[in-house]
C-alpha cells in the first residue's frame, strides 16, 4: 500500500463521500471509487459503510485511517526536513575556534545563527592550536574553524575575516600602563612577557617572539600560561604584560590595562574543506557575509 493509496482513503474518510473526496484529491469520482474497491479487495475487508447520502469509517476503517493519518504526517515532516536540510537549515555544524575569535566577532556571528538556525545542532569547541583546528577539518571532526593561522594545505580553504591589532595586557600599576597612544614595539623589552607556551600554541609563540625581533629585544619570559584567562590572571598577579590581539579586551580583567602595540595586527581566518558539499557550511559563510563585515577573501591553499 503506498502513501498515496493512504491519502485516497484519508480524504474519503475526511469528506464523507466518494464524490467530495474526488474533487478534494482532483480525480473522477468512478477513479476513486475503484481504487477504493480494489483496495477493499486486498484488504479483504470494508472499509466504509454508507449512512444516509455520504460514507461512514467501519472499525476496520477507522484502524486504517488513524494509522494513515499518522503516516501520511510522517512522511510530510520527512519532506520537510529534506527541504531544510538542502536549505542549510538542519543538520549539525561543529565549528572549532580561537579564544580570541569567541571573544571578537565570532560570538555575535554565533548568536545569530543561533537564533536563525534554531534546527541545528550547533557544535561548538574551542582549540589553543592552530594546527590542530586546520587538522580537524581536513578528518572531518570539523566543518569550520576559525583561527589565526591555518595551515597551508591545497585541501584546505581559507578566507580572511577580520584584522585587529596586537595589545600589550600590562599590569595596571605598571608606568607602561598609564602612557597615551599605543606602545611602541621596543615596549616589548621594558618588562616581562608572560606567554604561551610553544608546545601549546606554537605559531601563537612564535609571533610574538617575531615582534620582539623585529624590535630588536631579547624577549624576557616572566611565565607562562595555557589560556587567554590565565595569561591575563598572571598579569594582574604582577609577572609581566601578555601579548595578545585586541579582542581580548573583552574579558575585561581585573588589574590589567590594555595598550596596542603599534603597527601591528593579527588575522582571523575561517577555514573549511574544499569542496565541501555542506548546505550548513554556505549558510556560515552566508551570515558572515550578512553580518556587515568588509568583502571577505579567499585563497584556496
Amino acid at each position: 500500500m503506498d502513501l498515496r493509496m493512504l491519502g485516497y482513503v484519508v480524504a474519503i474518510a475526511e469528506e464523507g463521500s466518494v464524490s467530495a473526496a474526488a474533487r478534494r484529491l482532483h480525480l473522477t469520482q468512478p477513479t476513486l471509487s475503484r481504487q477504493l474497491r480494489d483496495l477493499e479487495r486486498r484488504l479483504g475487508v470494508a472499509l466504509f459503510e454508507r449512512e444516509g447520502r455520504g460514507l461512514t469509517p467501519t472499525a476496520a476503517g477507522v484502524a486504517l485511517v488513524r494509522r494513515a493519518t499518522a503516516v501520511l504526517a510522517e512522511a510530510d515532516a520527512a519532506l520537510e526536513d529534506v527541504r531544510l536540510a538542502a536549505q542549510g537549515m538542519t543538520g549539525r555544524l561543529t565549528i572549532t575556534f580561537a579564544g580570541s575569535g569567541i571573544n571578537g566577532q565570532l560570538g555575535t556571528v554565533l548568536g545569530r545563527l543561533r537564533r536563525e538556525l534554531s534546527k541545528v545542532d550547533l557544535r561548538l569547541e574551542e582549540s589553543f592550536s592552530d594546527a590542530e583546528m586546520s587538522a580537524g577539518v581536513l578528518d572531518g571532526r570539523y566543518d569550520v574553524a576559525v583561527q589565526r593561522l591555518p595551515a597551508r594545505d591545497a585541501r584546505l580553504a581559507t578566507r580572511v575575516w577580520w584584522k585587529e591589532p596586537m595589545t600589550m595586557f600590562l599590569p595596571a600599576a605598571h608606568p607602561l600602563a598609564h602612557a597615551a597612544g599605543p606602545a611602541p614595539l621596543s615596549a616589548l623589552g621594558q618588562i616581562p612577557l608572560v606567554i604561551w607556551p610553544r608546545d601549546v600554541s606554537t605559531r601563537s609563540y612564535d609571533e610574538i617572539i617575531a615582534l620582539c625581533h623585529r624590535a630588536g629585544v631579547v624577549p624576557r619570559i616572566g611565565a607562562e600560561g595555557r589560556s587567554a584567562q590565565t595569561l591575563l590572571a598572571l598579569v594582574a598577579a604582577g609577572f609581566g604584560a601578555a601579548v595578545l590581539p585586541d579582542s581580548h579586551r573583552a574579558l575585561r580583567r581585573v588589574g590589567v590595562a590594555p595598550r596596542p602595540l603599534a603597527d601591528t595586527s593579527t588575522t582571523m581566518h575561517v577555514a573549511w574543506r574544499v569542496g565541501d558539499p555542506s548546505p550548513l557550511v554556505a549558510r556560515f559563510h552566508s551570515v558572515l557575509e550578512q553580518h556587515g563585515q568588509d568583502p571577505l577573501t579567499r585563497t584556496d591553499g
